[in-house]
């Protein structure tokens, strides 16, 4: 039996009892105990059986899970702070949200409100648990989904913009054509936004640019020629963040193994400006 299969094993008893008693301790004691934090990485495998088993659960106590979730990602930072054992906790909530939005429809809209919202956590392992999330309503529901991401491209917050390139830049995801082709016109879009910021000093740009040095090579990697002249046009803008973006999205083993001639002309694009 896997890790995987034993926590999904685990978890299955503790939310049958917590069907029945109502009472979350439990389970709040079995995600901390087993967080793996403080460390440089929390327990993904654990937070996945989480929102599996929820998700598996959904058909016969909805509305309960659901209101179990949402009391977990209501921990605030001040109770959970960044890289506590208990900010495992939101973590594990905003994970099973994108599960049980996935197979509730009804409850999509109100999935993307929450999400949206915890996108700009201050709290990083909180910003990635959305991307988590959303990329289980994508496998399910992925034009309402790329829909609602655009909005956030258009009027978004910078969290919001990085979390957007980060969320499309899935490799199972990126497999369907039409996804693939849409996350490329994504990033170019937050590049306009990008284009537009003065304040580049702040922690959300910082985060915003350093997310973009890695997201957009995963993207180049499934529609190279587009890809590849959207780094040279990156070039060309003369703007040193831009180019600081290409430089690290080039150094990215997924471009180098794959297309040593393409990325070899950006860097002598790069070397003779």
């Amino acid at each position: 039996m896997t890790k995987t299969e034993q926590h999904q094993q685990d978890l299955v008893e503790i939310l049958n009892d917590y069907s029945n008693q109502k009472n979350e301790a439990n389970l709040f004691a079995y995600l901390i105990a087993n967080s793996n934090l403080p460390g440089p990485r929390g327990n993904l495998e654990l937070a996945g059986a989480f929102a599996n088993v929820v998700q598996s659960c959904s058909a016969n106590a909805s509305e309960s899970l659901w209101q179990l979730c949402s009391k977990l990602i209501d921990i605030s930072s001040k109770e959970a702070p960044t890289n506590d054992p208990r900010e495992f906790l939101p973590f594990c909530g905003a994970v099973a949200i994108g599960a049980l939005a996935s197979v509730q429809q009804n409850r999509f809209e109100e999935s993307m409100m929450i999400l949206k919202r915890l996108a700009n956590d201050s709290r990083w392992r909180m910003r990635e648990a959305i991307c988590f999330a959303m990329q289980r309503l994508m496998q399910v529901n992925s034009q309402a989904a790329m829909n609602e991401l655009e909005t956030w491209i258009s009027s978004g917050t910078l969290f919001e913009l990085r979390a957007v390139a980060a969320i499309v830049a899935d490799p199972p995801l990126l497999k369907t054509e039409w996804i693939a082709s849409r996350s490329l016109q994504f990033h170019k879009q937050i590049v306009e936004r990008f284009l537009l910021i003065d304040e580049r000093k702040s922690e959300p740009f910082r985060i915003l640019r350093q997310g973009l040095g890695y997201t957009i090579s995963v993207v180049v990697c499934v529609v190279p020629k587009a890809g590849f002249e959207f780094l040279r046009q990156l070039i060309d803008s003369g703007d040193k963040d831009l180019v600081w973006i290409v430089r690290e999205n080039l150094k990215k083993n997924r471009l180098i193994k794959n297309f040593p001639d393409d990325v070899a002309a950006l860097k002598n694009q790069l070397e003779s400006r």
